[in-house]
């Protein structure tokens, strides 16, 4: 059984094309969730070939874009005061308020750039007189691994790790997105790989609340077209059902094992997000028991806050308010090689996808 090519077929994506164009008989704002959604649509051309009447919004995009400036400067401040700083490659360009972590690592920084958090933890074990610091970021998809690597290290006793936490929770996201008084939205395409971990029963109330359709797909050109298809045959109904368009892998209750890991180790609180700000309930914090591996406790930078870059519009892209081409410093000031904003550099920005793919 295949799982991709045939989620890239031409003709089957026309198909549904041409029964979305004769389903639709009125104006929908629909948002997608993920960066990689966003980079689906623009690099396949689909936002090219829907009907005019559909009208796509592009969402929070990917935990890269949304993590603040001042935890990235705590980030560069550890790295400054000799801490090995171990993180995902998609973090290392994002600016901070003053430089990025590739900046601080050519200044001599000890930056690492790794897969896993566990191999972060090795690195603390045979670097016994060195803090380690693994840069914990990400939506609900990340969370088991990081929350595996504060088991691990306390199960071997290394307790020269920790974890610098910037989990962020997509359906607190959505909410704010939803009771904004200037929301749009219509219908939402959720975020596959999120709901493979964390399972789609959360987005039930929300759907009800707010009538929204709420389809759940994956990334390839006929997952998302069919979850346009599927959430345009709801609004042209008026129903506001959860539907999931990504059975071969997102199951309602998710992945238990992993959901479960979590829980041991973090708890929800809330989380400050780029250029949107707090949102209660919308992150995850390390659990009292586990306070020895929060290294904004352990090294005492949890008080740093810096502003939002004022040229960057980070925050009306990520809420869907605006588009990136729309921004006045798009593709001059702001460029993947100099960018303003982590939707620039983020390898699932919306800003990167415009950039790069040439949509207007």
């Amino acid at each position: 059984m295949k799982y991709l090519s045939e989620y890239r077929n031409l003709e089957a994506t026309k198909k549904v094309l041409k029964e979305i164009e004769k389903t639709i008989t009125k104006p929908w704002n629909i948002m997608e969730i993920c960066g990689g959604q966003t980079h689906g649509l623009v690099k396949n051309g689909i936002l090219d070939l829907l009907p005019e009447k559909v009208r796509m919004i592009h969402g929070p995009g990917c935990p890269v874009c949304v993590t603040p400036l001042n935890l990235i400067d705590k980030a560069i401040e550890l790295l400054e005061k000799g801490v090995i700083v171990c993180s995902f490659g998609d973090m290392i360009r994002v600016p901070g308020s003053k430089k990025s972590l590739l900046e601080v690592k050519a200044e001599g920084g000890d930056l690492r750039i790794l897969y896993s958090p566990l191999e972060a933890v090795n690195i603390a074990k045979n670097n016994p007189d060195k803090e380690v610091v693994f840069f914990a970021v990400g939506f609900e998809t990340t969370a088991p691994a990081n929350a595996l690597s504060v088991l691990h290290a306390q199960k071997e006793g290394v307790k020269n790790y920790s974890i610098l936490v910037s989990h962020v929770l997509v359906p607190p996201a959505m909410e704010a997105i939803l009771s904004d008084e200037f929301s749009s939205i219509d219908a939402f395409l959720g975020a596959g790989h999120v709901c493979a971990i964390m399972g789609y029963q959360e987005y039930f109330p929300l759907a009800k609340k707010y009538m929204v359709p709420i389809i759940i797909t994956g990334f390839e050109p006929l997952d998302l077209v069919q979850g346009i298809l599927f959430a345009v045959k709801q609004l042209e109904k008026g129903s506001y059902e959860v539907e999931n368009q990504y059975a071969r892998v997102v199951k309602e209750k998710g992945n238990e094992a992993a959901i479960n890991v979590i829980n041991k180790v973090f708890e929800v609180g809330d989380r400050e997000w780029r250029g949107i700000g707090e949102i209660p309930n919308s992150g995850y914090k390390l659990r009292e028991e586990f306070k020895n591996f929060d290294a904004e406790l352990k090294f005492g930078i949890s008080n740093i806050k810096v502003p939002e870059n004022s040229k960057c519009i980070a925050g009306e892209i990520l809420k869907g308010i605006k588009k990136p081409n729309q921004c006045s410093e798009f593709g001059k000031t702001c460029t993947p090689a100099n960018p303003l904003g982590a939707p620039m550099v983020s390898s699932e920005g919306a800003c990167a996808a415009y950039y790069h793919f040439q949509t207007i």
